[in-house]
């Protein structure tokens, strides 16, 4: 973004009453975040510094102040920066990202699990399994539905790396 549509994002919030950002004691920006599965919510109306997103558009970064917009999450690693010092990592399966204009952000996640409670052996062979089903899927129906098995269990199998 411009700083010049940056400066008119700023003033328009000022102007609008929007004071929903908090400030850290170290003086760094944070957002509140919201992040659920329909098992577990893992944040709510957390402040947080940065979210790292996997979106079907690419892979990309929140922070306080971030332009309003809405995103597909994408198979792939969640990644929480509650500070600089501390962070957190999710796997997600899909789901929607809503960044407000307020510098609040909610994550809906289909499925949601830490990344440290993945199982590496699992997750390649669940890769096994849905690589053959897909090598002997019949029709166009199977073949998608095996096609998303195996694109999962590659963004599983590589989280685990």
């Amino acid at each position: 973004m411009h700083s010049s549509s940056r400066l008119l994002v700023a003033a328009v919030r000022q102007l609008n009453g929007v004071r929903n950002i908090s400030t850290s004691r170290a003086g760094l920006q944070q957002m509140k975040f919201t992040f659920a599965s329909p098992g577990q919510v893992f944040y709510a109306d957390a402040n947080v510094k940065q979210v790292d997103v996997p979106s079907m558009s690419g892979n990309f970064g929140i922070l306080a102040n971030h332009v309003p917009m809405l995103a597909v999450l994408q198979a792939g690693v969640l990644n929480v920066f509650e500070t600089d010092a501390v962070s957190k990592k999710y796997f997600v399966s899909g789901g929607t990202v809503t960044v407000n204009d307020d510098s609040t952000v909610q994550i809906l996640a289909e499925e949601a699990v830490p990344v440290e409670n993945l199982d590496r052996q699992s997750a390649r062979e669940g890769l096994a399994a849905a690589q053959q089903k897909l090598n002997s899927a019949s029709g166009e129906i199977a073949r998608a539905e095996a096609q998303i098995a195996v694109e999962t269990y590659e963004a599983l199998v590589k989280a685990t790396d």
